[in-house]
């Protein structure tokens, strides 16, 4: 199978915000991660070895199947990226590398490194060293061509939100499961059973390796293909949706049918912008909005149903 790498260097006087909105475009493509690039980055001393080459230019890239980017998506993509530069002053060009699947496979790895999530929880992919404290839940993660390392603000949003409200014995709902990272880590918080659901087939075989990676077993866990909650039939008492706020929209018209009596939902993946509007939609469907965190212009959101 073919790759096509799409890489877009940028400039901008606020290159973080600009990441974000290029990032966006991405998702909104359907990718499920991307890889960042910045000058001067480079691994924390202690985290690992082989640190590659400092990068000369800030860049997001996405990699699609050669067969899912035509000449007219490639047409979409200058669009978007012309309309930044217009509205935000981010001027890009956009790099095209065809590769082949082993050769994608292992592109990817140089730009993910061990991250501590929260005091407690690291997530280290697996091609890489970390040692530990002794005292920290360490999440093994191979990302796949599902993506998602936990490197990410929403995803790290995600964990900590899942840290300080979950409690052992808790059932868990992960929706949008991706690389089931967030699954790893309620279940390694004490959640049991912990499901996940995606539309991405590709995304449920990663998440059911991950999570056999790191020694949960069936039948603590579930997977499942489908769309948002459309095969789930039964409820839970925490449910986590790190995806986009457009499709969370979507999902709180159905989600509360999904938690129990006293259910909290934790939804991520939404930008500073949008952040008003589904807090608005949370409460106007009986959810008590707990708690808002933002990290670099990301906000996640917790609302437990009112009693």
């Amino acid at each position: 199978m073919k790759w096509i790498e799409v890489k877009v260097i940028f400039e901008s006087s606020s290159p973080e915000p600009a990441q974000d909105l290029i990032s966006m475009i991405f998702y909104e493509f359907g990718l499920k991660g991307v890889s960042l690039e910045e000058p001067g980055m480079e691994p924390e001393e202690g985290w690992g070895d082989n640190a590659v080459d400092q990068p000369a230019h800030y860049s997001v890239s996405g990699f699609f199947p050669a067969e899912e980017l035509p000449d007219s998506r490639k047409a979409d993509l200058l669009e978007k990226l012309s309309l930044l530069e217009k509205q935000n002053k981010i001027l890009s060009r956009v790099l095209y590398r065809e590769m082949d699947e082993e050769d994608w496979a292992e592109s990817w790895k140089e730009y993910f490194w061990p991250e501590k999530i929260t005091d407690m929880i690291v997530v280290k992919p697996t091609w890489r060293e970390y040692k530990s404290t002794g005292r920290e839940i360490i999440i093994e993660i191979d990302p796949g061509m599902a993506f998602g390392t936990g490197t990410h603000p929403t995803t790290a949003l995600c964990v900590q939100m899942i840290e300080k409200y979950l409690k052992p014995g808790d059932t868990f709902l992960d929706i949008g499961t991706g690389s089931g990272i967030l699954m790893v880590a309620a279940a390694k918080l004490g959640a049991k059973p912990v499901w996940g659901i995606d539309n991405d087939r590709v995304a449920v075989k990663v998440a059911e390796d991950n999570l056999l990676l790191n020694k949960i077993r069936k039948p603590d866990f579930h997977l499942a293909h489908g769309n948002l909650i459309d095969t789930i039939d039964r409820p839970f008492r925490v449910i986590t949706a790190n995806i986009l706020s457009e499709v969370i929209l979507t999902l709180l018209d159905h989600v509360t049918q999904a938690m129990d009596e006293e259910g909290l939902l934790i939804c991520s993946g939404i930008i500073v912008e949008n952040a008003e509007a589904v807090i608005t939609k949370m409460k106007s469907i009986g959810l008590d909005v707990l708690e808002c965190r933002e990290k670099e212009k990301w906000v996640a959101i917790a609302g437990r149903l009112s009693r």
